[in-house]
């Protein structure tokens, strides 16, 4: 993306990215998802920079609130989660309550590999847009 600079407008950087995203392959969406935290926690499986976890864990706020039984149910759903799709549970939490993460994982768990990696895929490509936005906010 960078040999594309500058963009003209934050559309064309966004539409650039979906671009980018939706023509790799699968162990390249994989490798992505291992920058994330699980829902719930805060070290994600492969190193990332300051802010990149000072924003997992500005998405995440809607866990501050969550009682030690969600707590503890998202932590059994994640891995259950983990065990069947062989990875972890993305979803864009910007907003979202823990409440609404706990559906969403229960209701993802119900979906065959193929369709659920193209869901997370979608969900990473949505995180991306929002830390896009931050970094040319900046």
């Amino acid at each position: 993306m960078s040999a594309q600079l500058p963009f003209e407008s934050f559309d064309d950087l966004i539409a650039e990215a979906d671009r980018v995203w939706w023509s790799l392959e699968p162990g390249d969406w994989l490798e992505a998802f291992l920058s994330h935290p699980k829902i719930g926690e805060q070290k994600a499986a492969a190193a990332t920079s300051e802010q990149s976890k000072q924003w997992s864990e500005a998405e995440q706020a809607g866990i501050a609130d969550a009682t030690n039984s969600t707590l503890t149910t998202l932590a059994e759903l994640n891995q259950k989660y983990e065990d069947k799709f062989g990875y972890i549970f993305i979803v864009c939490a910007s907003g979202k309550s823990s409440e609404e993460m706990l559906a969403i994982l229960r209701s993802r768990l119900e979906n065959n590999p193929a369709e659920e990696l193209r869901i997370a895929a979608a969900e990473q490509a949505k995180i991306t847009k929002l830390r896009l936005q931050k970094l040319v906010e900046v």
